[in-house]
């Protein structure tokens, strides 16, 4: 594979440190180069003094699908420790941020043909994203390897690169994302629920005397049409996908807060207030992050079997979920509904991508289980006991699918514990130096 040939880099500095913009363009299907191109845009980060020292490159896979890479004004903990030792890569995943993006606006050159629109989206998965890093790397620095840091869905996308392109890699850091490597989507959302009840209690042993209220906003939604400020309806369904939140250490207690203004007095009794309508608005819109939402299935997706809106189906094993029983209100977590694209605006245009999407059987393989038996790169890896999104169990099993994997199982942190707490980040390059 041949260095792609890139613009001239833009430097700027910022609060310490030096950032240079990074483009070039990349094939939208990798197994055509001669095709359609995509442009992918990265920024290299180094401290603001170390610019001419030959430090290691880091490249930061951020979590997803969808996300675009953080920025430095809004990283969190892990980056200003990466930055002691490495010059840090963040790679807009294609179709986010300064990358050729992928939303209702873009895909509108489809019209009404939702599987040429499926078969564009089938090309953003975690397998493009490794491809387009290897040609990152080589524009930046050659032949020689990188290191990876991969946190959730970018831990996935690790996974994949250790399977496809190894020779890439000096070193892979993995923190809450460690996939299953043969479940079907099934599997993945039967654990999930099941953390997600966990969590409910959790949040309401906290929180006792937000129960009542839950439940009063539920009631209200449900003999009310209640508008959102960007004029949709807000179901009592959408209103549970609120529970998200309860996956990190930073938005753990953001629903609290935000039932605190649920109601108001209103001219003819309690009415939903526009504090609580527009707080309710911003978490739960996909206007910013469509991709996760299409490809929230897909990325579990491969062996000759659909996903078939894999969410929607299980929480059909779960009725503590439907708002519709007796009992209290229980808020869903990471799992998206093709209802969701009838009721969110920037997802409506994508329906019929996001049905053929669901429905696709002919995917290929995420992940070699042979050359991840046989791995030669050092691989260290943080797994949270109590993470919400990514199942422990799961975690473990696939740690032991990879040779050499070391795995650190640690419960003082939730699902965000790279960006709260540099010191997680310190026990990962501890590890690979063998000091830990």
């Amino acid at each position: 594979m041949s260095a792609p040939t890139a613009p001239a880099p833009v430097t700027y500095r910022h609060d310490g440190l030096l950032c240079t913009d990074v483009a070039l363009d990349v094939p939208l299907d990798h197994a055509r180069p001669d095709g359609p191109s995509l442009s992918l845009y990265a920024r290299e980060v180094v401290a603001e003094g170390r610019e001419g020292d030959d430090l290691p490159r880091l490249l930061w896979l951020q979590g997803g699908p969808g996300g675009r890479a953080e920025r430095p004004n809004a990283a969190g903990a892990w980056l200003r420790r990466a930055l002691r030792d490495h010059r840090v890569v963040l790679m807009d995943q294609r179709g986010t941020g300064r990358s050729t993006p992928a939303d209702r606006r873009t895909l509108a050159r489809f019209g009404s043909d939702a599987t040429a629109a499926a078969g564009y989206l089938a090309h953003f998965r975690a397998d493009s994203i490794v491809r387009d890093a290897e040609l990152l790397r080589l524009s930046l620095q050659g032949d020689r390897p990188w290191s990876v840091l991969g946190q959730s869905f970018g831990g996935f996308a690790t996974l994949t690169y250790l399977s496809l392109a190894p020779g890439g890699l000096e070193q892979a850091y993995i923190t809450g994302g460690l996939p299953t490597l043969t479940g079907h989507a099934d599997d993945v959302y039967r654990a999930a629920y099941a953390r997600t009840l966990t969590q409910n209690e959790r949040f309401f042993d906290r929180y006792p005397a937000d129960q009542p209220t839950a439940d009063a906003v539920a009631a209200h939604l449900a003999a009310h049409d209640v508008r959102l400020p960007t004029g949709e309806r807000l179901t009592v369904r959408r209103f549970q996908t609120l529970g998200i939140t309860f996956g990190t250490s930073a938005k753990f207690d953001a629903l609290h807060y935000l039932l605190e203004t649920a109601f108001t007095d209103g001219a003819a009794g309690p009415e939903l207030g526009d504090t609580f309508l527009r707080g309710v608005e911003a978490a739960v819109s996909f206007a910013e992050r469509p991709l996760y939402a299409v490809l929230h299935e897909p990325i579990y997706a491969q062996g000759g079997r659909a996903t078939g809106w894999s969410a929607h189906r299980v929480r059909e094993e779960f009725p503590a979920f439907d708002a519709g029983r007796p009992g209290p209100l229980r808020f869903t977590g990471e799992m998206v509904y093709p209802w969701q694209f009838e009721e969110d605006p920037s997802l409506v245009p994508l329906r019929a991508a996001a049905d053929a999407l669901a429905a696709r059987e002919d995917w290929p393989a995420l992940y070699d289980l042979d050359r991840l038996a046989a791995n030669e790169v050092p691989v260290v890896a943080a797994v949270y006991h109590d993470d919400m999104y990514v199942d422990r169990e799961q975690s473990l099993a696939t740690a032991a699918a990879v040779r050499g994997l070391r795995t650190w199982v640690t419960d003082a942190y939730a699902h965000d514990g790279v960006r709260a707490d540099a010191a997680v980040l310190d026990r990962l390059f501890a590890m690979a130096r063998g000091e830990a």
